[in-house]
């Protein structure tokens, strides 16, 4: 579980950093987006990378591992603007959304230490492209409580089903760091 504790830190410090830099280039901007437009764009990148598992093939530079960080970064908007409404004038500084990201991460980290401590680790042992589909029928999940005005009768609500997105992606990262340590030392 250590090792575990130690690659998720790495990998969220570096979604971290690239939210920083785009929060730098952009503003806030996203902060007018509602909750159903983050949700739509994790499809949007979810897609992307299914369709470069099944295809093989890409036309656009950006790597997998790149839409994955926005997987992980969109999530954490996404819970930010469950804990704080949408609004027409974006203007907070990203000084000010860090510690919003960083209480999202550490909710995230909490419940993955939970359940990996139950699971055992258990998707240490599955496909990236498994984490990918369960990613999507997530946001798939997200959408009827979305259709459903966020009301549920038994199912787990919108920030967890966020969380997990969160959790999966960044799970679906530490995967592709140890297959390309893999690589660079089978060569």
């Amino acid at each position: 579980m250590e090792k575990t504790l130690k690659q998720y830190d790495e990998i969220t410090a570096r979604c971290k950093e690239v939210f920083l830099k785009k929060a730098h280039d952009y503003g806030a901007s996203w902060r007018i987006l509602r909750p159903s437009s983050v949700t739509d764009q994790l499809f949007i990148k979810a897609k992307r990378i299914r369709s470069i598992e099944e295809n093989k093939l890409q036309k656009v530079e950006d790597s997998v591992e790149s839409d994955y960080m926005g997987v992980v970064n969109y999530g954490i908007m996404a819970l930010i603007q469950l804990e704080k409404p949408t609004t027409q004038t974006p203007n907070v500084t990203p000084k000010d959304i860090v510690p919003l990201y960083d209480r999202q991460v550490q909710l995230a980290r909490k419940l993955m230490a939970a359940k990996n401590h139950d699971y055992g680790e258990a998707w240490r042992d599955m496909r990236t492209s498994s984490m990918t589909d369960l990613i999507l029928m997530k946001i798939l999940r997200l959408r009827q409580i979305e259709d459903n005005d966020g009301k549920t009768l038994i199912s787990e609500g919108r920030e967890a089903n966020y969380l997990d997105i969160v959790n999966y992606a960044i799970f679906a990262l530490i995967l592709l760091s140890e297959q390309a340590e893999k690589k660079q030392l089978s060569q």
